[in-house]
């Protein structure tokens, strides 16, 4: 691989690096370490009978990963991202995949212009038949993306960002998350009040980096950048698993599970792809194989 590939290509890996949560867990995967939770509160929804909504961002919508469906052609939806492989297994009388790449919080309650389209607010189909809500957002809301661009760096031994995201006793990503948390508090009372039968679950965002200081050079990010970027994905992760149990949600932790099978793991293991995909996906993005784990991890909660 290419110098000039791989550093164009982690502009946007901070922005996709998941972490285990560290806070509350309702489910920790395929490991055996607890048993499944009960259900959220809220109707039974199966074959012929409920109504599944799905809200989200880019890991939602799953770019590349298959046929795309939806519209607007712009939110770039995939025909096996984990609301479709869930609502195949539901099969309940209804279902809406709104999910949208770019999305944030804001976009819940406002019109998302795509390069392909506008995407109308997400909570507009939530109605109060729906009996199952997904929500994968907030990773946008942070703004990660724009942060890592000044991460890269040529010198394995050097870390750019730490220093200067952290500087006068400050923490810029742990700002950020923290004013996330009322936007989603606020966007799990909008879907009670639109829905007040649904289950609902909040997910969480896969593994995307390993541990230790990363696999370079294909993530050309300097040790202590790679710590501090996995510490706020977990903060991140963190808070959305908080917000889901203090909101009658439940919260579907796909970090766990992903664990070990980051963007630096074998092809066809992998959950998450890196900078030059490895299979149909958007790089630093969830896969088919990542899709389907996901949906596994939310099937366990609400069946």
């Amino acid at each position: 691989m290419g110098k000039t590939k791989v550093l164009i290509g982690v502009v946007v890996v901070a922005a996709l690096v998941g972490a285990a949560t560290a806070g509350v867990i309702y489910w920790r995967g395929d490991r055996g370490e607890s048993a499944a939770p009960p259900k959220p509160a809220g109707s039974e929804i199966g074959p012929g009978t409920g109504r599944y909504v799905a809200l989200g961002d880019s890991y939602t919508s799953a770019p590349r990963t298959g046929a795309p469906v939806g519209d607007p052609p712009g939110c770039a939806r995939s025909d096996n991202n984990y609301p479709h492989l869930v609502a195949a297994e539901l099969r309940p009388a209804s279902f809406a995949d709104v999910s949208c790449g770019g999305a944030t919080t804001q976009q819940l309650t406002e019109p998302q212009t795509t390069p392909n389209g506008t995407n109308p607010p997400q909570l507009d189909v939530v109605t109060r038949d729906t009996t199952l809500v997904t929500l994968g957002i907030g990773g946008n809301d942070v703004g990660l993306v724009g942060l890592a661009r000044e991460c890269l760096t040529t010198n394995r031994a050097v870390s750019l960002c730490r220093p200067r995201l952290t500087a006068g006793g400050r923490d810029l990503l742990a700002e950020r998350i923290a004013e996330t948390a009322p936007k989603i508090r606020d966007t799990l009372t909008q879907i009670h009040q639109r829905a007040p039968r649904a289950q609902v679950v909040v997910v969480g965002y896969p593994t995307a980096l390993p541990d230790g200081t990363g696999c370079w050079p294909f993530l050309p990010i300097g040790p202590d950048d790679v710590a501090y970027l996995r510490s706020s994905l977990a903060k991140l992760n963190t808070m959305l698993a908080t917000e889901a149990k203090a909101n009658q949600a439940g919260y579907a932790d796909t970090a766990t599970p992903s664990k070990g099978k980051d963007m630096c793991a074998k092809a066809k293991v992998k959950w998450v792809e890196d900078v030059v995909p490895s299979s149909p996906a958007m790089e630093l993005h969830p896969n088919a194989v990542g899709e389907r784990g996901m949906a596994d991890v939310v099937l366990r909660l609400v069946t």
